[in-house]
């Protein structure tokens, strides 16, 4: 049996078979296929009406050199304008320099100016009081400082914070809280990474950001996929059918998914489900704020 669904992300036009079991078996580009116009401009919308509504005209987005902050400030830009889209390069004196080249290639690209902001003078202050931090303590160190950074420019420039996480990331914890993970909204969080290069191909941008390996670029020769032990193709592809299809571990068995694998990226989303919510708070009123007290952020207007 065959058919075929059409939506902004999912299974588009694709062959999908069933198995014996009645399961539903897309194949490998189907099954996270983009509706690229269609995102565009549901992402587009999302931006302008999210900013404006709450007295903003501008924003702000860490510019790394990398994909994913590449198409958030494509968004931005086609949002708001150019003129009211403000990237900040923010590189650590170990950092590639072809980030930086990268992230103003993007920048040129899209008619906006950036601002380089070098975060080498704060990180080496901190750290020549901790000489023995490993690596980890130093990359979390950096997306921070980064990130109020970003805090202090929206506050001077009026501009709210853009995020950049996608989907795979937030549901892996591949993230730094109060980091890269912070923002005032967030146009990527529902699109996997193999989404992000769909869409970064269709709107254009420099082919120099979307052939290079992903990287947060913390450390030298740092690669996202070498340090998670997986690719982002594999990976997507049991998001999927574990996330957004919610199949059982014996259905993904079916499908051909690796029990090894599996159990590992099932680990991985339960472990960092506390960095995807809101702090925790003590329960003691009947209108507690993040259970009983749940608004969205726009309440009485």
């Amino acid at each position: 049996m065959t058919s075929s669904t059409r939506s902004a992300t999912g299974c588009t036009a694709a062959n999908v078979t069933e198995t014996a079991d009645g399961l539903s078996r897309p194949d490998a580009a189907g099954a996270l296929a983009v509706d690229c116009a269609l995102v565009t401009e549901i992402l587009t919308g999302f931006v302008r009406e999210e900013v404006r509504k709450v007295g903003f005209e501008r924003g702000v987005v860490g510019l790394s050199g990398g994909i994913d902050s590449a198409l958030t400030l494509a968004v931005v830009c086609r949002a708001l304008g150019p003129e009211n889209a403000l990237p900040v390069i923010m590189p650590y004196r170990a950092s590639s320099p072809a980030s930086e080249r990268d992230a103003r290639l993007v920048a040129t690209q899209l008619g906006t100016t950036p601002l380089a902001v070098d975060i080498s003078p704060q990180i080496d202050a901190y750290f020549d009081r901790n000489p023995d931090a490993d690596r980890n303590r130093r990359g979390n160190k950096m997306a921070r400082e980064r990130m109020s950074i970003l805090y202090d420019l929206s506050l001077a420039r009026a501009a709210l914070v853009v995020g950049t996480s996608n989907k795979t990331e937030l549901l892996l914890g591949y993230g730094t809280i109060h980091g890269d993970m912070a923002h005032a909204l967030n146009p990527l969080g529902d699109l996997y990474k193999t989404q992000i290069f769909a869409l970064a191909r269709y709107l254009g941008l420099p082919a120099a950001v979307i052939e290079k390996a992903p990287s947060a670029d913390l450390w030298e020769g740092q690669s996202d996929e070498d340090e998670l032990g997986f690719e982002y193709a594999a990976v997507d592809q049991l998001l999927h059918q574990m996330i957004d299809e919610r199949r059982t571990r014996a259905e993904l068995h079916t499908l051909g998914f690796e029990d090894a694998f599996v159990k590992q990226i099932h680990r991985r989303v339960r472990d960092s489900q506390y960095k995807r919510r809101p702090p925790l708070i003590a329960k003691l009123s009947n209108r507690t704020i993040d259970r009983d007290f749940r608004y969205p952020r726009d309440w009485g207007r």
